[in-house]
């Protein structure tokens, strides 16, 4: 049956601070707006914007600017309902909709993670504060709900804060496989170490950057490129002069999706040193272009690397330990080898097509639950 899907996202594609998360929304629902179903997404305003326009069959509708967004959705949301729309999808990505309480629609959220008490750390005190009592409201607003957790670390922080497991689906994103493949088999690349994400304070970018000094005694050819805009570039490059680093650490900005790609096939390994993530979209990306991913061992990112299979993870903040795991995969052919495969056969398994199906089953649950399990094909991960 086709569905009048309405979706509820601070960013769309095109916005200038858009990142893992709104990808992994808008490959969900371009497909199922290919597929027939009519799709509308509210999400805010950026500057030089167009208010409305159809995007890949998505019609995608700016409301405002990022401050005065969250005021205006749900009135915008109720007017949408009002016009004939058969689900509401909340996404749960930066501040939650709250729409079982708003919204006079069946809702499905899709949780990508919570920011908790990480919020103190990465916006103004106001905000933060904001961030943490709305995210106390959850288990209240969705108790009924059904949630779709791109990760089980989402899932067990979901549960932890009171809500019900049983109504918790894990779907971890997908990949597009006709862009995103292996050139090489990843073994005679330079010793490039590829940093990709919005360069803000919980992504910690600073951690590699402290750890090129030592990683360059060991190996004194490589290098490091930052990939990514953000409001802690000029604290980065400061750390980077200062730490005498100039000459081997590369700040690119933002770059278009096929550029990126490019930096992925150049680099031997891409290093991922967040504290919190809901999934790791880019270390996906890495295994399927044959470069190691090396992580930090924290929520999300231990379900998107396989330690010593698909990858490596280090003790996050440890930066001897970083320095450790890069240099052992520059430097260890044999290592780099194993985990270049193990990553081929783990990235491999992720599909967005399974992941548009999973949803679609999905938002059928929340349209007309039926109290049985759902069959889930991009479920990698077992309940």
């Amino acid at each position: 049956m086709k569905r009048r899907i309405l979706v509820l996202n601070e960013r769309d594609p095109a916005n200038p601070m858009t990142g893992g998360a709104e990808t992994h929304v808008f490959e969900i629902f371009r497909r199922l707006a290919a597929r027939g179903h009519e799709v509308t997404l509210l999400a805010a305003s950026f500057h030089g914007c167009a208010r409305e326009e159809i995007v890949q069959g998505v019609r995608v509708r700016r409301l405002a600017d990022r401050y005065l967004y969250y005021g205006l959705v749900p009135w915008a949301a109720r007017r949408e309902a009002a016009r004939g729309k058969d689900v509401v999808v909340d996404v749960l990505n930066k501040l939650p909709f709250l729409s079982p309480w708003l919204v006079p629609l069946p809702c499905l959220a899709i949780v990508h993670h919570l920011f908790g008490t990480t919020a103190f750390r990465q916006v103004p005190l106001p905000v933060a504060l904001v961030s943490w009592l709305l995210e106390k409201l959850i288990p209240l607003a969705y108790r009924d709900t059904p949630m779709l957790a791109i990760s089980p670390s989402t899932k067990a922080d979901l549960v932890a804060r009171g809500l019900d497991g049983a109504r918790i689906h894990v779907v971890p994103p997908g990949i597009d496989k006709d862009t995103h493949r292996a050139v090489d088999d990843g073994l005679a690349r330079e010793p490039v170490v590829l940093w990709i994400g919005r360069l803000e304070p919980y992504k910690r970018a600073d951690l590699v950057i402290d750890a090129m000094k030592q990683v360059r005694e060991a190996i004194p050819a490589a290098t490091l490129v930052i990939v990514g805009a953000g409001s802690a570039r000029g604290g980065l490059e400061a750390r980077v002069r200062r730490q005498g680093l100039a000459d081997c650490v590369r700040f690119t900005g933002f770059v278009p999706e096929d550029e990126k790609i490019a930096w992925i096939r150049r680099a031997a390994v891409l290093v991922q040193t967040s504290e919190k993530e809901g999934w790791g979209m880019t270390v996906i990306e890495a295994n399927v272009c044959n470069t190691v991913a090396v992580a930090s061992d924290v929520p999300g990112l231990r379900d998107s690397v396989r330690h010593a299979e698909s990858g490596l993870l280090y003790r996050y903040g440890d930066r001897n330990a970083l320095v450790d795991a890069l240099v052992r995969v520059l430097g260890d052919t044999e290592l780099r080898r194993r985990l270049i495969r193990g990553g081929k056969q783990w990235g491999d398994r992720f599909g967005w097509d399974e992941v548009a199906d999973d949803t679609a089953a999905l938002i059928e649950e929340a349209i007309a639950p039926t109290g049985r399990p759902v069959a889930l094909r991009a479920a990698v991960f077992p309940d």
